[in-house]
């Protein structure tokens, strides 16, 4: 079940950007807040493929442990 929603939060995330370039109200060729957004979409489509996610890597090394661990 989680997989399944980063899966869709990265498509509901990856949306918007979209939708708001098809709106003309961002340029994505030029750098923008936008890519961001998008870089947390894929991020999230490429976890719920995975099951990998690099921020609960990168926070595992830091020493943060996980709920009931």
């Amino acid at each position: 079940m989680e997989r399944i929603l980063r899966g869709i939060a990265g498509f509901v995330v990856l949306l918007s950007v979209v939708l708001l370039w098809s709106s003309h109200e961002v340029d994505l060729l030029r750098p923008t807040w936008a890519w961001l957004t998008a870089f947390v979409g894929i991020n999230l489509l490429q976890s719920a493929l995975t099951d990998w996610c690099p921020m609960m890597w990168l926070l595992g090394k830091l020493g943060v442990r996980r709920a009931g661990a």
